[in-house]
Formats: structure tokens, C-alpha cells, sequence
């Protein structure tokens, strides 16, 4: 029964959310906003066709077999994906366009998300549990 639930292996997921904080860390220390398109790039791949470049190099470097490791609910882990693909991108415009401001705001947002993250609590998950929590009781 397990077989038929998809899942991402942990490393994989923490991979990603280094490679998220790394990138806006970078950008706003070099001041180099183009750095943030790496995550965003990969995400909206792995949002569109299930394949995300980050994730792939580094199943490359699992000592075990992937079901060997914890794994992440797929359903959760792209829920999380469009949080750090809208800020990402918001961020990434509003430096383009010199709106510095909210370019800043964005990127915090998702660096601060990515990192608290990694440390064990996930904002995007408590924003899901939330959300069908609202969803469950307005069917009752």
C-alpha cells in the first residue's frame, strides 16, 4: 500500500531548501539577482514536468537506495514548491525592475522559509494543514 503513496527522500527535499537559501543568501549579499533563478528555474521544472535538476544531481550523491531514507509527501513537498516559486519569482521581478523594496522583502521571505525549514519546522506545511483544516470544517 505503501508503493502507491509518492514520495521525495529527505536529502533530496534538504537539498533543495539549501540550494533555496544558498542562492538568496548569495543574491543579496553579491547583489547578483540572477543567482535566485537556479531554485526557480528548477522548481517551476519540477512543478511542470516532475523533474526538478537540483533534486536529480543530488540523488546522484544517495549513499542507499531512495526508500532507504525518510521520505516527504509529494503532494506536501510541491505545495511548498509554489510558496518558494511565487516568492522566488516576485523577488527575482522586483529586482529586475528595480522595485529593491519588494525584491528584498520576497527573498527574505523565502530564505528565512527555507532555513527555518531545514531546522525542522515547515512553514509551507503548517500553511496546508491550515488550509484543510478550514477546508474540513466549512464541509461540516
Amino acid at each position: 500500500m505503501t508503493d502507491l503513496v509518492k514520495t521525495i527522500p529527505l536529502p533530496l527535499v534538504r537539498t533543495n531548501q539549501w540550494v533555496i537559501f544558498l542562492s538568496v543568501l548569495l543574491s543579496l549579499v553579491l547583489q547578483q539577482y540572477w543567482i535566485m533563478l537556479i531554485p526557480l528555474i528548477a522548481g517551476i521544472c519540477g512543478l511542470l514536468f516532475q523533474w526538478n535538476p537540483i533534486m536529480k544531481v543530488a540523488s546522484l550523491f544517495l549513499k542507499k537506495p531512495k526508500k532507504e531514507y525518510h521520505q516527504e509527501d509529494w503532494d506536501q513537498q510541491q505545495f511548498n514548491q509554489i510558496i518558494a516559486i511565487f516568492c522566488l519569482t516576485i523577488g527575482s521581478l522586483s529586482f529586475f525592475l528595480n522595485w529593491t523594496v519588494l525584491g528584498y522583502i520576497f527573498s527574505i521571505m523565502v530564505g528565512i522559509a527555507s532555513i527555518v525549514a531545514i531546522l525542522g519546522f515547515c512553514i509551507g506545511c503548517f500553511i496546508r494543514f491550515q488550509w484543510k483544516k478550514y477546508q474540513y470544517n466549512r464541509s461540516l
